[in-house]
């Protein structure tokens, strides 16, 4: 019996690192980084890997950390899983960790559902944050989203009671998708009618910032795990 490759919610696509981003890769990985495999495996000792215990938010699709730094700094009493699998992104990353001297945020190298599957503990995360997913936007390729209903239960369970899943995207499509996805889940309560305000502790990021400049309305989602 062949076992079916998970279904990618992301390119994988390389892309070319610089001689500042290898540096950062090969000195900082083991302080700040890991990288968790696909598939069943123990789950991640979160205590462990900050070294206290405190309230954890997972940052899917962290890119070069712009919004988890902002947020990390702004939010001393958190750590931050930020899950990345584009490693020009995570030096870039690791790099603006070691300037700024957080010690409250981790990277993972992995696919972040089978993270979410495999590797974290149901009940576990303070907060999942899932901003400006890849939309897929041709039908066919609309099981590809991260957010949709198939995987709308899995990120619910991985909250704890009372923690925030906060999602935000710039495809209106994408955002009315979501919005059904999740408002159909019973493990989650929308926090607002509809859209939410964009939380003052989501900042606005460059690509925010080029979608804005070109038009596209910003939607907000927030749900929380009942």
């Amino acid at each position: 019996m062949t076992t079916q490759p998970p279904v990618r919610t992301f390119h994988p696509r390389r892309g070319r690192m610089g001689a500042r981003q290898r540096d950062a890769i090969e000195r900082l990985w083991d302080r700040y980084a890991r990288t968790v495999p696909d598939g069943a495996g123990p789950a991640l000792d979160l205590p462990e890997l900050f070294g206290r215990v405190a309230p954890v938010v997972l940052e899917i699709g962290s890119g070069a950390g712009e919004a988890t730094v902002a947020q990390a700094t702004a939010a001393p009493e958190r750590d931050w899983l930020a899950v990345e699998v584009h490693t020009p992104g995570i030096a870039q990353l690791l790099a603006a960790l070691e300037a700024t001297g957080l010690g409250n945020v981790r990277v993972v190298r992995a696919d972040a559902l089978e993270l979410l599957r495999h590797r974290l503990a149901p009940d576990s995360l303070a907060a999942i944050h899932v901003y400006f997913p890849d939309p897929w936007p041709k039908a066919r390729h609309h099981k590809r989203r991260i957010i949709q209903p198939a995987h709308a239960a899995l990120l619910a369970s991985r909250l704890r009671p009372g923690g925030l899943l906060h999602c935000a995207t710039d495809w209106p499509e994408y955002a009315a998708a979501m919005l059904d996805a999740l408002g159909a889940e019973e493990l989650l309560e929308n926090t607002v009618d509809g859209y939410a305000p964009r939380p003052a502790y989501r900042p606005v990021t460059r690509f925010e910032q080029r979608a804005l400049h070109a038009g596209r309305p910003i939607a907000d989602l927030v749900f929380r795990r009942r």
